[in-house]
């Protein structure tokens, strides 16, 4: 079964434009229907935020790729390489002062 990254990849641009607007709009249909009360579908708000989210991303990964879809990967993995890398942490230079010098 393949992921719904691998799947949103296979799109082409103009399927991920349609889907995306398909996804905003029932997005905006959840949100309106929790203002008011009838709905409690937070998971499925959430769902589709991050379904958004995953098409904006390809879509500028290829964008950014020429749109032949190699570059992407590559972008990706460097991206998940880069994450993986513990952020250094840099320490304060103590100085020793007159005042605690002479306790």
């Amino acid at each position: 079964m393949k992921t719904k990254a691998i799947k949103i990849h296979d799109q082409t641009d103009a399927e991920l434009h349609t889907q995306e607007r398909e996804l905003a709009d029932q997005l905006f249909k959840l949100k309106f229907q929790l203002k008011m009360g009838q709905t409690e579908s937070l998971k499925k708000i959430r769902d589709l935020k991050k379904d958004i989210a995953r098409m904006k991303t390809i879509e500028r990964e290829k964008e950014l790729a020429g749109g032949n879809g190699s570059a992407a990967k590559v972008t990706v993995k460097k991206t998940a390489a880069a994450a993986e890398k513990p952020a250094k942490v840099k320490k304060a230079a103590t100085k020793k002062t007159a005042a605690t010098e002479t306790k």
